[in-house]
């Protein structure tokens, strides 16, 4: 007889031991050993996304244009170097912070380490690539912003923070024509120093690597601290302090009309606040309740019993100087006021209604389970490392926010999170949408037809 292997939701996780040491230059590198891995990453972190940027489209560039040649190599000699050794380079950016990560295996270490420092320490961001590359995002991006799911996406921005909020501005694509070599430059010289800039590098046991890195990073210019209060000066303050529930810019509603569309595009959400909030992983049970997973709420009414999407979600979403719940969809336009209305009505249900404990645990093991997926190999613990970092408060040693990135406790905030999860019950749930659940908070953002 067959036996079906028991499930198994573990209350802790053991992570690798972090070892950080700050380098003369200001640098913070938290080190993870990974012994019996053949392969290296190394993660730089720099606070210099679009929220600091005072020229549209020049935080994404510097980014975008770091391996398109350096003082030495060509853009085309890098990627044939990289491509040679089988090494991965790969960037990400959003409002708050930029991404560069290699991947490599652990015997091509020494030749990713030189186009480490040719991409990270001596970009040379050539003249003609930065005209080519402008050109492209600017038609990659028209469009875009085609596609009424990218129209709401901004407009919802815009709608929560503020037209000319950091979080919240969109500039036209024709901002990309007006792009200098001289504004990447300038952006890259203020901003990628060590002093805005955290690194996480995962290693075998090679102390060789080790050195090799460390030298490496040394050489990284100091640069400024980037500090929020400097950045932000002139930036409109949101109603109730750092972390506003609520901005006094926001609309309720915004409505774009797409005559003929098919379907119409939905973001509903409010602000709220950062990770480090109190009530901030409980929100994140009653999100995934309400839309987070292939299970929830809004998946089985309005894909499920109304056939009106194929898919909805619902997620708390953190940033550096702010949080908010956003819910989105993409509906038959015929649905669209309706889906509005149901969205709301599944909310009211949270209000009033206990979540059935079998529901509550299927939300607990999926939450767990993308937990243990995510730690499952050293790269992904990178990642979790990188965002325990940012939970912190990309701040300096005590989590202020108010300092320099990549110091402070990494170590606890998983097993918290973890314990949180477990310790989350019906009536909090029900306490939580009572509290954050007022209509008339919630921004509504549709695209398409009313």
């Amino acid at each position: 007889m067959k036996k079906q292997p028991e499930i198994v939701i573990p209350k802790s996780v053991s992570l690798p031991q972090v070892e950080t040491v700050v380098l003369d230059n200001g640098l913070p590198v938290h080190l993870i050993r990974t012994a019996g891995q053949e392969v290296a990453r190394v993660s730089f972190v720099w606070a210099a996304g679009s929220a600091v940027q005072t020229k549209p489209f020049v935080a994404s560039s510097t980014l975008n244009l770091l391996a398109e040649g350096s003082e030495t190599l060509s853009a085309h000699e890098i990627a044939e170097r990289l491509d040679y050794v089988g090494s991965y380079f790969d960037v990400s950016i959003d409002r708050d912070y930029a991404v560069a990560t290699f991947c490599c295996l652990g015997k091509f270490f020494g030749p990713t380490l030189e186009m480490i420092s040719e991409i990270v320490l001596h970009p040379a961001f050539p003249e003609d690539e930065v005209a080519l590359y402008a050109r492209k995002r600017m038609e990659r991006l028209a469009m875009e912003r085609s596609k009424p799911a990218t129209k709401a996406r901004e407009m919802f921005s815009a709608a929560l923070f503020g037209d000319e909020h950091p979080y919240g501005i969109s500039s036209p694509e024709s901002e990309y024509l007006r792009l200098r070599r001289e504004d990447v430059r300038e952006f890259f010289g203020r901003f990628y120093g060590a002093g805005n800039c955290f690194a996480v590098c995962s290693l075998g046991d090679d102390a060789g690597q080790r050195e090799a890195l460390m030298e490496l990073l040394a050489q990284m210019p100091g640069g400024e601290i980037t500090t929020p209060s400097a950045l932000w000066a002139a930036t409109p303050p949101l109603q109730g302090g750092e972390f506003a529930w609520r901005s006094p810019l926001s609309d309720p509603r915004r409505v774009l009309e797409l005559p003929g569309a098919v379907q119409s595009a939905i973001r509903i959400g409010r602000l709220l606040f950062p990770r480090g909030h109190e009530d901030f992983v409980g929100m994140q049970v009653v999100a995934t309740v309400l839309g987070g997973y292939f299970g929830s709420r809004l998946i089985q009414n309005l894909r499920e019993e109304r056939g009106y999407t194929y898919g909805v979600m619902a997620a708390m979403v953190n940033l550096r100087r702010a949080g908010y719940l956003a819910i989105a969809t993409e509906v038959a336009a015929e649905a669209t006021a309706d889906a509005v209305e149901q969205i709301f009505a599944e909310m009211e249900r949270l209000k009033y209604e206990l979540v059935p404990e079998d529901e509550l645990e299927n939300v607990r093991r999926s939450m767990l389970g993308e937990v243990m997926r995510i730690l499952d190999g050293p790269f992904g613990i990178v990642d979790v490392v990188i965002e325990n970092i940012q939970v912190s408060g990309g701040g300096n040693a005590h989590g202020d926010i108010s300092g320099a990135p990549g110091h402070g406790n990494v170590h606890n905030y998983i097993n918290d999170f973890i314990a949180q999860i477990e310790a989350t019950t019906p009536e909090r749930i029900r306490e939580l949408a009572r509290k954050y659940f007022d209509r008339g908070a919630f921004t509504t953002v549709v695209v398409g037809r009313e």
